[in-house]
This record gives C-alpha cells, sequence and structure tokens, in this order.
C-alpha cells in the first residue's frame, strides 16, 4: 500500500508542478532571442565589441611567469608637457615680478592653507564680488578657456581642474594648473600681464608657495594666483580672478 501511494505521488507531483505555470506563465517568457531584441543597443553594442588591450601593459602583467615581474607596474603621473595648450611661451619684453614680502599680515597665506577646494578659495577671498559668486561655482574644464583676456591661461599650462559662475554681476574664474617653466617665469608672465592691464600687484611668500594678486578699480576686477615649485622644476598654480569672458 505504501509502495503504491509513493508510486502515484511520483507520477502525478511532476504534471501537477507544471500545470501550475499555466498557459498564461508560458506567454510571459521571452526566449533568448526576444530578450536581446529587447536590451538596450548601447548595452548590446558594448557587450559585443572586442576588448581592447595595451600591449605594453599586457607584457607587464607578467601572467604566466613563475617569478616576480623585474620592475614594478607603471603608474607615473603624465609630464607637464602632456596633453597642454600647446602654444608657444614668449618672454620677450615681460617685467620682472617684485621681491616677495613676508610680513606677518598675509589674509591670502591663510585662505591658501585653509581652503581645500577651488570653491574654497573663492569664498575665502576678500573682494565682494569673487566672495558673493563662489556658491554659484560650476565645475567644468571649459571655464579655463574662459578667463579674462587679459589674464589668459598659461601658454603650455596644463588644466586640472577648473571652475566658473557666469550670471548677473558673476563672471568668476577658478583654474587649477600646471606648467613645465620655473616659477620665476610665471610670476614675471602674470606680473606683466596684471599691470599692464591696470591691475595693481602685490607679490607674497608664505613657505615655498608664492601670492601674487590685485585689484582695479575701474571695473571693480580682482585676481590672485598661488604659485607652488614642484619638483621636477615646474610650477603648480590655481588662479581666481572676477572679470571671465
Amino acid at each position: 500500500m505504501v509502495r503504491t501511494i509513493g508510486f502515484i505521488l511520483f507520477v502525478f507531483l511532476p504534471l501537477a508542478l507544471a500545470g501550475c505555470g499555466g498557459p498564461g506563465n508560458a506567454n510571459n517568457m521571452l526566449s533568448d532571442a526576444e530578450l536581446g531584441n529587447a536590451a538596450d543597443p548601447a548595452v548590446t553594442s558594448a557587450l559585443q565589441d572586442p576588448i581592447m588591450v595595451d600591449p605594453q601593459l599586457g607584457r607587464q602583467a607578467n601572467g604566466d611567469a613563475i617569478r616576480p615581474p623585474s620592475q614594478p607596474y607603471s603608474g607615473g603621473v603624465p609630464d607637464d608637457a602632456v596633453a597642454t595648450n600647446g602654444a608657444k611661451v614668449d618672454t620677450a619684453g615681460l617685467l620682472k615680478a617684485p621681491a616677495p614680502t613676508t610680513g606677518k599680515d598675509c589674509p591670502q597665506c591663510r585662505t591658501a592653507r585653509d581652503a581645500v577646494t577651488l570653491g574654497g578659495i573663492a569664498a575665502r577671498q576678500s573682494n565682494p564680488r569673487i566672495k558673493g559668486c563662489a556658491g554659484a561655482l560650476q565645475y567644468s574644464a571649459s571655464w579655463a578657456q574662459r578667463l579674462p583676456a587679459d589674464l589668459p591661461l598659461y601658454p603650455q599650462a596644463r588644466v586640472t581642474e577648473a571652475a566658473g559662475a557666469q550670471g548677473g554681476k558673476c563672471a568668476l574664474r577658478v583654474v587649477s594648473f600646471s606648467a613645465a617653466q620655473p616659477i620665476d617665469a610665471l610670476l614675471d608672465y602674470y606680473y606683466t600681464k596684471a599691470t599692464r592691464a591696470g591691475y595693481s600687484s602685490e607679490h607674497q611668500v608664505d613657505g615655498a608657495q608664492h601670492i601674487l594678486g590685485g585689484t582695479r578699480s575701474r571695473d571693480d576686477g580682482a585676481y590672485v594666483l598661488f604659485l607652488t615649485p614642484r619638483k621636477n622644476g615646474g610650477t603648480d598654480v590655481d588662479l581666481v580672478a572676477n572679470n571671465g569672458s
């Protein structure tokens, strides 16, 4: 009797479970081909595209070797000459920047130490137009091409970050970049540009960092540069200006 019941369950239980699916559920099941047609074309294309392999990095993998690689994997930062704006540096006729002052009262020195972002640098400026527009900053590398015409991006500069605010009284630009030239070359370049455009210029120093900044009364223009020498002989720069193009 027990064997008979077991036999009946063995035969009819799978049939009952199959019947639970019903024709309605069968209609809801999509074939692999149908799923492929319903997929996002961009995703499908990405999955079907061949994988690109860098042969230089592939050789570094050393995956089939018993011994470890002969040298660490390369993770170096590109040289400053890579991805620059390509313009030539014209040093003819540049004025010499004045020697820096090292007095105790250096608000911009404190700004450089306390600010962590480009927005933080702008928000700590004493100029009301710069300070008031700092909260509206938007980050995009394209702002580096909209600096004031009289305080342009340094030739061969390599932009690392840029932000700007445009609208109403705001024409704020804040750009971080590096250049392969030494710090004195950049100080002379921007001192000459600012002086000839009618800005005042004050040069201060705080440790290794130099600060060059000034104002222009006729249009309430203001700018400030924070320049730090790099170990490779180049210079890192943060530039703030409120009369962007």
